[in-house]
């Protein structure tokens, strides 16, 4: 039983990483408007005439899920080192699903249920399973959670004018 409770404190610690990665390019566009908004793929475009990621995905954006992630991490006494590979995990999931959707014709910022989340939150926590003590059930259930949050707690947010869509 003390396992398991160890467990869902690992579940909640990561769930709260996750959050944090993904609200912080949001919170700092909040701050900072369109200062340091580099776009990620220089406005490189494929073959295909489409754009590499987009102009929604900035090094300013990157940034700050790393920072943003480390620092919480420390909080829950994990590691600097930890949290900033957490961060960058998920903001390179966040980028191979931007990457997938220009691929699919979705315009940039375009909703892509499960697209949105399931790279973003499967790649750190698949990676970090053992210094996070995660099994794979664990990380199952942190991916859908995640889903879930997203799905229900993003409008909300766009009425409370912190996100700039619903999703």
């Amino acid at each position: 039983m003390i396992e398991l409770s160890l467990c869902v404190s690992c579940s909640f610690q990561v769930l709260i990483l996750l959050l944090a990665a993904n609200g912080a390019p949001v919170l700092a566009t909040l701050v900072l408007g369109k200062r340091w908004a580099w776009s990620v793929d220089f406005g490189y475009t494929l073959r295909d005439n489409k754009r590499l990621l987009g102009d929604s995905k900035t090094w300013r954006g990157v940034c700050s899920g790393i920072l943003i992630t480390a620092t919480v991490a420390m909080l829950f006494d994990l590691h600097l080192i930890i949290g900033a590979v957490f961060g960058m995990l998920t903001m390179l999931g966040d980028c191979v699903s931007s990457f997938i959707k220009r691929r699919l014709g979705y315009s940039p910022s375009s909703h892509a249920r499960g697209l949105d989340t399931v790279p973003e939150s499967l790649l750190p926590t698949l990676f970090l399973k053992q210094q996070l003590g995660l099994g794979l059930t664990d990380i199952l259930l942190l991916v859908l959670v995640f889903f879930l949050f997203e799905e229900f707690i993003s409008p909300v947010l766009y009425q409370w004018h912190i996100r700039n869509r619903p999703y």
